[in-house]
């Protein structure tokens, strides 16, 4: 009888304890195993998740992609902010990646999104190529010559440097302040409150994704008007959330995983882009800073948080 397929996880946030079983707690390996149920894997007799979360602290993630490699997974799905971590860490075991605030031609992640190379593949964010469409969307609910502030991380460089290019290139100031820990994140805030801006663009990585929650009260505790890249922001009272569907992200990461467990080379599986891309507005939030989000905002909305 051929034993079940391991399929390890690694995530950014939460606790090894939010992967376990056919129903896990972590909503993205909810998703990945949806995908792979619609595929035909029962759980236990076809496969088995392996999952380790990263408590929202990069300083680990070289340790559990080691972890990973040496729990004998047959195919490794790896957030974007741990893929550095997890090709370091092995060539040899397919890797499939799900997301991340880069672009993973321009970091050298693959060789190309047509024919990746190596043993990377998966579905990517494209965080980057909405930078500037979020910075707008600010610009359209409070217009004015103010500076914006952001909030970045050494797992979101891209996207801080796609706000540098689309900044400069309408002529906006930013107001950078770089995460380091949870620690930083309510003094970044006020940094930003105090140098006299009103708007926050917030480049999440791995810090500031598991954090979402400190990171929103503490936007809107300052009186700052905020646009995130994910909903999860948004459901957590963030303003305003626009960038792809991460739960259909990882449900398609399924199709990768079925693929390679197939016997497909990763090198040659195409990298794809997101095909659902969502705006979410929190009203009870836009209430809580006293904003008016214009009509033209709010039609484009695909859904409204009342």
């Amino acid at each position: 009888m051929r034993r079940p397929l391991r399929v390890g996880f690694f995530s950014t946030g939460g606790v090894n304890a939010d992967f376990k079983g056919p129903e896990p707690t972590n909503p993205s390996a909810g998703a990945l195993l949806k995908g792979l149920r619609e595929l035909g894997y029962r759980y236990g007799s076809d496969v088995i998740l392996e999952g380790r979360g990263g408590e929202g602290r990069p300083d680990r993630y070289a340790a559990i992609a080691g972890e990973l490699v040496n729990a004998n997974v047959d195919v490794i799905v790896a957030a974007g902010p741990t893929v550095d971590a997890v090709s370091r860490a092995t060539s040899r075991i397919p890797i499939v990646m799900v997301g991340g605030a880069f672009d993973p031609v321009e970091a050298k992640v693959v060789t190309s999104l047509a024919a990746p190379g190596g043993n990377i593949t998966g579905l990517t964010l494209q965080q980057v190529d909405l930078v500037g469409k979020r910075l707008e969307l600010l610009k359209e609910i409070t217009p004015g010559p103010g500076p914006i502030g952001v909030l970045w991380e050494e797992s979101s460089v891209g996207s801080w440097t796609a706000a540098q290019s689309a900044a400069e290139a309408r002529g906006w100031q930013l107001l950078p302040s770089k995460i380091l820990n949870r620690q930083g994140i309510e003094p970044a805030c006020a940094r930003v409150k105090a140098a006299g801006a009103r708007l926050l663009l917030v480049a999440s990585g791995a810090v500031l994704f598991e954090n979402s929650l400190q990171v929103t009260q503490a936007a809107t505790a300052n009186g700052l008007v905020a646009v995130y890249a994910l909903r999860r922001f948004a459901d957590q009272g963030g303003l305003m959330s626009y960038g792809a569907d991460l739960a259909d992200l990882y449900r398609r990461a399924a199709t990768f995983v079925d693929r390679i467990a197939k016997g497909v080379n990763p090198a040659v599986i195409p990298i794809e882009q997101p095909t659902q891309f969502e705006l979410v507005i929190n009203m009870k939030t836009a209430k809580l800073l006293g904003v008016t989000i214009p009509q033209t905002v709010l039609l484009r909305a695909d859904e409204v948080i009342q």
